[in-house]
Parts: C-alpha cells; sequence; structure tokens
C-alpha cells in the first residue's frame, strides 16, 4: 500500500474546513431531499450513524453516487458477496429504491455519510471496511483521507472526469496528485481516462483500463404485471421514452402527435427521469390532446399512452416495448446509460448529445444497435419505421443484447483484483 507523503495540501485542507464548517446546512438539505424521497426515517445515515449492525467478517465496502454508479458496481458487489459481507452506499433516495431489490445476498444499503470530518469518521467507526471501492468519479476529499488513514484499502473503478472536470483538476495540481495517490488501485473506462488520470498525477503502476462497468450490469429485473398490460394493449404497436428531461418531453409527445397520424393505435410509455415531474409532464401531454395513463395514480393505459412516473419499473417498459427513445440525449445533458436498454434487447434510438457516453454510443451504433435522432420530426420517423418493421426492431435488439453480454469478462477480472485487494 503505497500513500503519498507530505503534508495534505492546502485547498483540500481548506475544503475541509468549509465542509465542517458548513455541516449544519448540508444536514437540513440531505434530510430534506430523503424525506422528500420516503427515506426521511433513514436521514441520520447520512450524518455517518449507522442503521444497522456491522455483519462478522471481512467487509468490503462499495460507493456510488445515484442510481447509475449503484448499478455499475452490482457485478462486482455480486461477486464478491459470494465470500462475505458487502456494504453498498449511495446518496439519493431513487439509488436506494432502485438499487434495493437488486442488490445479491449478503449485501447491504445504507446511505453515504456526508464528507465531513464527524459523519465519515462516526461511519468508519461503525463499519470498519476491509476494503474501499469507489465507483466512477465519487472523489471525497475527507472521506478518503480519514479512509486511507486507517489503512484501508482503496480503490477506484470505471472512473471517468469530463473535460470540464480534468482541467478543474488540472487547475488544483498538487491537490489532485494526492488525491490520486490515496488509492492503491484504479481502472478507468477507456485510454483516454487513463490518460487524463496519468497526467493528474496517478501512478501508471497502479492506473488500468479496465471498461465501463455499467455496461457488465444486470439488466433490470422483469414485472409480474408485464403480461396483464401487454394483453391489454393488444395488437397496439408502444415505445417507450425512458429518463427524458425538461424539454425533451414536449419533442417526445411532439414526435408521437406525428407517429399517431400514421400509426392510430400506437403507444407511448413516457418515463422522466425524475418522476415527481409527473404533474408537469402530464400537463404538457394533454395540452396536446394526448392523454396519458398515470401509473402513480395506478390508471392503466390511455387513449395515448401511459405516464411511467414511478421508480424502479425500467426493466418492465423495456421489456414492453420493441424501440426506446433514451433521453438526456436532446437536450444538453450527456445522455444516460445505454447498456441496461441494450441489455433488455430493445431497438434503441438517442440524440445527439452524449457526452461521457459517446464510447458506448459508437459501439452500439457499429453493430447496429443503435441509432440516431435530432428533433421531433426525425423520431417521429424512426419509431415509425422500426415499429411498421418488427422483424427489424428485434434485430438490433439482439445486436445491443449480443454486445452488452460480451461485457461480463472485465467486470469478473476486477473481482478477482479486489479480492485479492480484501485480504
Amino acid at each position: 500500500m503505497v500513500r503519498p507523503a507530505g503534508r495534505w495540501p492546502l485547498p483540500l485542507r481548506l475544503y475541509e474546513g468549509a465542509a465542517d464548517l458548513l455541516l449544519p446546512v448540508a444536514q437540513v438539505r440531505a434530510a430534506r431531499r430523503l424525506r422528500a424521497g420516503g427515506f426521511g426515517a433513514r436521514a441520520p445515515e447520512r450524518l455517518g450513524r449507522a442503521s444497522l449492525p456491522r455483519p462478522p467478517g471481512r467487509l468490503v465496502w462499495f460507493h456510488g453516487a445515484s442510481v447509475g454508479e449503484g448499478l455499475s458496481i452490482l457485478p462486482l458487489a455480486t461477486a464478491l458477496a459470494a465470500d462475505g459481507p458487502v456494504l453498498v452506499t449511495t446518496g439519493t433516495a431513487g439509488s436506494a429504491r432502485v438499487l434495493g431489490p437488486r442488490l445479491p445476498p449478503g449485501a447491504l444499503h445504507h446511505f453515504a455519510p456526508l464528507d465531513a470530518g464527524r459523519p465519515v469518521r462516526r461511519f468508519l467507526d461503525a463499519w470498519r471496511p476491509d476494503l474501499a471501492v469507489f465507483a466512477e468519479s465519487e472523489i471525497w476529499p475527507r472521506t478518503l483521507r480519514e479512509t486511507a488513514a486507517r489503512g484501508i484499502p482503496l480503490a477506484l473503478v470505471g472512473a471517468r472526469l469530463s473535460p470540464r472536470s480534468r482541467d478543474r483538476w488540472a487547475r488544483l495540481g498538487h491537490s489532485a496528485r494526492a488525491l490520486l495517490g490515496l488509492f492503491d488501485r484504479i481502472w478507468t473506462q477507456d485510454e483516454d481516462g487513463r490518460a487524463a488520470l496519468l497526467s493528474l498525477g496517478a501512478e501508471p503502476a497502479r492506473t488500468a483500463v479496465g471498461g465501463n462497468l455499467k455496461a457488465a450490469a444486470p439488466p433490470p429485473p422483469d414485472h409480474a404485471e408485464r403480461a396483464a398490460l401487454s394483453a391489454a394493449l393488444g395488437d397496439a404497436p408502444v415505445w417507450t421514452a425512458l429518463s427524458t428531461h425538461p424539454g425533451e418531453e414536449e419533442a417526445v409527445l411532439d414526435a408521437h402527435a406525428r407517429l399517431r397520424a400514421r400509426l392510430p393505435g400506437a403507444r407511448l410509455v413516457l418515463a422522466p427521469r425524475h418522476p415527481e415531474r409527473g404533474g408537469e409532464v402530464a400537463a404538457l401531454a394533454q395540452a396536446r390532446g394526448l392523454p396519458l395513463g398515470r401509473r402513480s395514480r395506478g390508471e392503466g393505459w390511455a387513449e395515448a399512452g401511459l405516464l411511467a412516473d414511478t421508480l424502479g419499473e425500467a426493466g418492465l417498459w423495456l421489456r414492453l416495448s420493441l424501440v426506446t427513445f433514451l433521453g438526456a440525449s436532446l437536450v444538453p445533458k450527456g445522455g444516460h446509460n445505454p447498456w441496461e436498454p441494450a441489455a433488455c434487447g430493445a431497438a434503441l434510438l438517442m440524440g445527439p448529445s452524449r457526452g461521457t457516453i459517446a464510447a458506448d454510443w459508437a459501439a452500439l451504433s457499429a453493430a447496429g444497435a443503435a441509432a440516431e435522432v435530432r428533433d421531433a420530426p426525425s423520431l417521429a420517423e424512426a419509431v415509425a419505421a422500426l415499429l411498421s418493421d418488427p422483424a427489424r426492431a428485434a434485430a438490433m435488439g439482439a445486436a445491443g443484447r449480443a454486445l452488452w453480454q460480451a461485457q461480463a469478462g472485465r467486470a469478473e477480472a476486477i473481482a478477482r483484483a479486489l479480492h485479492g485487494m480484501r485480504g
């Protein structure tokens, strides 16, 4: 185990001091968000207070920020849980709701401590992990320093930095080197990511390319209601718009109106990224004369389709539809993880905004599993073409699923290395 020598850099000391000073504000904000998401009783976990007993044995701690990062570490957590207890932490209510049912036997979910001295120390005192594994860009200075100070091995998996983050870290100089030096092993998503971290001071011998773990994550679970919902559709063709954002629902609904002019019986499943926006999205649909049944109210199919303003049901919608448009791509959000639709065999459509998932998009596009749309008219045209040619849509879905299946070996290799780090 190698730890950086010398005094903790001044910018990091200033950050830690500010985090400690602002802890009451952060605590109130975190508690409010958990209450809004139905997890108010677990708000003390954000202060490092354990709500569960630590299981006996050598404990591996995995941490991911939210839903996407949490799902990306599932293959690793599943592999290591076979040999001992695993703790998975995230920071959002949505991640707790989605991850809970998917955790393997022997794994527990807990909310991560806020990145301030007392919560982090309280958390580490309670859980005493034997290995800590952080996902993607989860570089929290106080958490990392306190963990390393206890001699706990640290790993970073699926590491990635956006160009903006890389430039910001580059300006910090020694601070970036000090933080990266706390990790005993780093696996990046691609060669560009490895080069970026090396330029910031990561040690070459401890930094390797491990691939995008989201591509190896298990598919979202199916749902017992799928058969009934499918039967209620009859012969009506259905498509899904998944994880949409403000400014995108308008394009999706306009596309659906165009589609229904050609295929009057077509139905849409519209699943906004944030279900609490259900009322807002329903109003947009109603204003266009496209009534949607609201899933959160127990309503079934309406004339134009269904508003899936719920969490944790992506697997249902992806398997119910031949065609899926993936959100955060017609607005400048950088796209969402395309591997869940691929794992479910959906023909995938995305807009031009792809950000950190550009390499994933390129692979899926090259395999014939995904196609680009740019606006409401092109989205309507693409959906109409695929719904009118189910064999072509099925071939796209099969190509995506085959590519997803090929990713599993990457996660297995990292899991073996982590097992050795655990001791």
